[in-house]
């Protein structure tokens, strides 16, 4: 454990990639293969399952301390993470505490009093947090002061960050994924596919990531390959190079995933990773009928048997997390998968063969057995004739529905990851409104002590009197600014409070933001009646007031300039 809360705080403290992949390759090499699995799982952002809530430590916190609630409270508003207030808390009352009304079990009692900077941390993690956890209210109490009053303070802000699972750090994925390759003599690519496996924290899976790559990389069962990822345009780079090197496609407004049909089944991947069999039944059925051990990159998307175009994205979104699609849903919203690649044919790895190779043998597979052949629809692509032509290509797309088109090169292997080169994505340009930024909120990890989480309105002015118009909340965003602007912001922030809500504050109205998004539609569960996709900051707008902003009515000029199905639920 004291290895691990070392190298957090030398990551915490580190702002180069190198050294980042440094410190994590050395602790990875040098610890147990039990710790380095919980050290993985923790690094990567692993979803866990809660042990203890911050609010309940809260409560244990002051049951034993004559701090007030207020003044308690007061505190949390300022840090905005019951965990990290707790542990800033401790100093102050360590010495002032009342005896809890339970004493410690004993097992739990020995455990702490065992623990030294070498005790391994599987065993806090797989022992000692789970069995406090588990105790009674009055028993829990017990065994977290002792465990506090036995740890250095240094370390409370992490152990309380592990009991709760909300511990964070910011460290990419990537720089994870490097770190093992290099530790372990691995290629990244191995890496990542190894990662798509289902993942425990335990010594023989740590020891099956890292192990030589010397087994068979096609006998995958049901795990995907790792998803190849599109960069954004940057076409300046790509004049030197022949037009026709290059092929275009739509790029359609779906979810990106991998269709496998194995001897044990078919299985359908988002590009999360998550497993979307029972959101779209009809797709695994018809992929029942194609060839034994055969892996299709694409689109998932309402379309349709008959129309010339796809349904928007809010059609899709409406059979999303559903364990059970009912046969109206199946009618209105008919899902269909756009192929535009094949990874894996009988067996065969095809991922490193040319672009122009896997597609012919795609687009040869046989659809004759198939009850519902238009389910399954070939993306189509054609060579680049000319550079000058990109701009009208891309603006057919998206009278076509699409969002954009894809541009790849014909020669272009399945990567893993986001590589630039190969493929890169030309979207079209994102709709926009001024909104004022009304409320704030502390972000995680790095930026767990700035504000930069935003929440923007728009004007009602329906009103006929001007002081009667008010505004309302539309739109929250995250990303757009620099780390100038951020610290800007937040400075203003601080001064222009009007009132707190825990980690939110309410501010006053003046500053006014360009929202970007990628499309706008109805929508019942939001107060203004609207939802957008993909929103960010695109720029500051110093240059207007509050009271000049966009309305919700030129929020509903936009949903009526694009063709909706239906609201969204």
């Amino acid at each position: 454990m004291q290895a691990f809360a070392a190298l957090i705080e030398d990551l915490d403290a580190t702002t180069g990639s190198k050294r980042k992949v440094a410190l994590i390759r050395a602790f990875l090499t040098s610890q147990p293969a039990a710790d380095g699995a919980w050290a993985l799982q923790l690094l990567i952002g692993q979803r866990r399952r809660r042990l203890i809530t911050g609010r309940r430590l809260r409560e244990i916190l002051l049951s034993c301390s004559a701090m007030p609630d207020w003044l308690f409270a007061e505190c949390h508003g300022q840090v905005g993470d019951s965990a990290e207030t707790v542990a800033l808390l401790w100093p102050q009352v360590q010495g002032k505490l009342t005896e809890p009304a339970s004493a410690c079990p004993a097992t739990v009692r020995e455990g702490i009093a065992a623990i030294t900077n070498d005790t391994p941390l599987h065993w806090w993690m797989d022992t000692l947090l789970p069995s406090i956890a588990s105790l009674d209210s009055a028993q829990q109490t017990a065994a977290m002061l002792r465990l506090w009053q036995h740890c250095d303070p240094s370390q409370h802000l992490l152990i309380n960050k592990l009991l709760t699972g909300g511990f964070r750090i910011g460290v990419a994925r990537g720089l994870v994924v490097q770190a093992i390759a290099s530790g372990f003599d691995l290629e990244e690519t191995v890496v990542l596919e190894r990662l798509m496996a289902p993942q425990s924290p335990s010594a023989a899976w740590f020891t099956q990531l890292t192990v030589a790559a010397t087994a068979p990389r096609t006998d995958r069962g049901a795990i995907p390959y790792p998803f190849f990822l599109a960069s954004p345009l940057q076409l300046e780079a790509l004049r030197d190079s022949p037009a026709t090197d290059w092929w275009v496609e739509h790029k359609w407004d779906g979810i990106r995933g991998q269709l496998i049909r194995r001897a044990s089944g078919v299985f359908l991947w988002s590009r999360g990773e998550e497993l979307i069999n029972t959101q779209f039944p009809e797709l695994v059925t018809m992929a029942e009928h194609l060839p034994l051990n055969t892996v299709l990159d694409g689109e998932v998307i309402c379309w349709p048997e008959q129309h010339p175009q796809p349904l928007q994205f809010s059609a899709l979104q409406r059979r999303l997390g559903r364990q059970q699609v009912g046969r109206r849903l199946r009618l209105e919203c008919p899902a269909a998968f756009v192929a535009y690649d094949l990874l894996e044919h009988e067996g065969e790895d095809l991922r490193s063969r040319p672009l122009h190779q896997r597609r012919e043998q795609l687009q040869g597979l046989d659809r004759s057995a198939m009850e519902e052949p238009w389910r399954l629809r070939w993306s189509e692509a054609d060579p680049l004739q000319s550079w000058n032509e990109l701009e009208e290509l891309r603006n057919r797309a998206v009278a076509a529905g699409a969002e954009g088109v894809m541009l790849k090169h014909r020669d272009s292997p399945y990567l893993s990851g986001r590589k630039r080169g190969h493929w890169w994505k030309h979207k079209r340009d994102p709709m926009a409104l001024d909104a004022v930024l009304i409320y704030a909120q502390a972000g995680s990890g790095r930026r767990a002590n700035l504000f930069t989480d935003y929440t923007f309105a728009l004007w009602d002015r329906t009103a006929a009197e001007p002081e009667q118009h008010r505004l309302v909340t539309f739109a929250k965003a995250y990303s757009g600014l620099d780390n100038e602007e951020i610290l800007e912001l937040d400075r203003w922030i601080r001064r222009h409070t009007r009132e707190r809500f825990g980690p939110a504050r309410a501010v006053e109205p003046q500053q006014v933001f360009e929202i970007g998004f990628e499309g706008i539609q109805h929508s019942r569960r939001h107060k203004c009646g609207l939802a957008v996709r993909f929103p960010r900051i695109l720029r500051w707008r110093r240059d207007r007031t509050a009271e000049s902003a966009d309305s919700l009515g030129q929020a509903m000029e936009l949903v009526n300039s694009t063709t909706s199905p239906s609201p969204a639920d």
